[in-house]
């Protein structure tokens, strides 16, 4: 599956996102990161107890780093509802949990998971759809990967975890610790894909007509499957990711064969294309519904923001309103885009760590306390 879509002005995607399939309008997208109905962007984060520490820091290319090895066929997999999942689990210790953005996969945390993994067991998981794991021919929506994310810590992890995602897999992340508040002891967000319930833009569907539903309907469809499909071709080469990804690494010297690799090979995966098309229609139609006020609600744990303020797509000020909303946050700004865990790992690998430190501590100290 390519990391493109198809989605004007969205922010649930991934570096590889919105704009690989609209040629030459990359600039014009640049600081447009609006918080409207049609931006399926879920911005925002929710309550409870702590001072807000906010930390800004100057990004720098990342230099000999240990690296995960790429693996043309995958590492580990688990089925799930008779679908094959792919992840990658290294070192011992506390579990944390890394989930990637829209079109990326578990490879995206190259640079991360060696790091990590000389203090914690650290797992990164592919999203059903996407990467390694199968192209299954489902209706998508937020919850599949919720639940996908559940069963996977109850069923591979079977303990307390923090969970990590970046863009779309930050969503995720916090749907997944809403849903299991005992198990999750805490949430890390880079640039995370969101956005806040707007009671103004709420509008009642209307019901459907005889024209709209057995004419109009039909037509849009084999329209959308045309140039869906020829985005979905377009997006899917390596010349035009390449030149999305240097669009939101402000730093691009790590775009490279890897990166490049790890997104073109699981589109040519059966499928792909229709996955392509069910998320850019049915997934991308349906997410008003999903709000961060409402999921983050429910939330109780920890919160580490790590921002790419030089993000195009989803700026600083997101990142702001989160911490404004859900007070016990920890804010880590640095200077770097979309994706600050591969475009400066070194930078979000110490902040992960000194977060982890005490979170981890805090976690085991409470349920000390609880066995007592």
């Amino acid at each position: 599956m390519s990391t493109s879509c198809a989605t004007v002005g969205t922010e649930w995607l991934n570096p590889v996102g919105t704009r690989l399939a609209l040629p030459g309008r990359h600039n014009h997208f640049r600081g447009k990161c609006k918080l409207t109905r049609r931006n399926f962007t879920f911005n925002g984060i929710v309550a409870a107890g702590a001072s807000v520490l906010t930390t800004s820091v100057v990004a720098e290319p990342s230099k000999g780093l240990e690296k995960l090895p790429f693996k043309p066929e995958g590492y580990n997999y688990w089925t799930w509802h008779g679908h094959k999942i792919h992840y990658v689990v290294e070192g011992e210790g506390f579990p944390v949990i890394l989930i990637h953005g829209f079109g990326a996969s578990a490879f995206h945390w190259r640079y991360n998971i060696p790091e990590l993994a000389k203090k914690y067991k650290v797992y990164a998981v592919d999203l059903i759809g996407f990467g390694w794991s199968e192209k299954a021919l489902i209706d998508y929506d937020a919850l599949v990967w919720r639940d996908q994310v559940v069963d996977f810590l109850k069923e591979i992890v079977k303990e307390p975890a923090v969970l990590v995602g970046n863009s779309l897999g930050g969503f995720t992340a916090l749907v997944a610790a809403a849903s299991l508040t005992d198990q999750v002891k805490g949430v890390t967000l880079l640039n995370s894909a969101g956005q806040f319930g707007d009671a103004s833009n709420a509008t009642e569907g209307a019901e459907e007509t005889e024209l709209q539903k057995f004419i109009l309907k039909p037509l849009k469809e084999i329209f959308q499957r045309v140039f869906l499909g020829f985005l979905f071709w377009q997006a899917k080469q390596p010349a035009r990711i390449e030149s999305v990804l240097k669009s939101v690494y402000i730093n691009s010297s790590n775009v490279d064969d890897y990166l490049i690799d790890s997104i073109t090979r699981p589109a040519a995966d059966p499928n792909a294309g229709e996955v392509y098309y069910r998320l850019m229609t049915r997934f991308m139609s349906n997410q008003r519904k999903y709000t961060l006020d409402n999921v983050l609600s429910q939330l109780s744990c920890p919160l580490l923001l790590v921002w790419g303020d030089l993000d195009p797509w989803v700026g600083p000020a997101k990142a702001n309103r989160i911490k404004e909303f859900y007070p016990n946050t920890t804010v880590v700004n640095l200077q770097a885009g979309h994706c600050p865990h591969d475009e400066v790992p070194e930078l979000v690998n110490k902040a992960l760590l000194d977060w982890l430190s005490s979170t981890v501590t805090s976690a085991s100290s409470h349920e000390t306390v609880s066995e007592i």
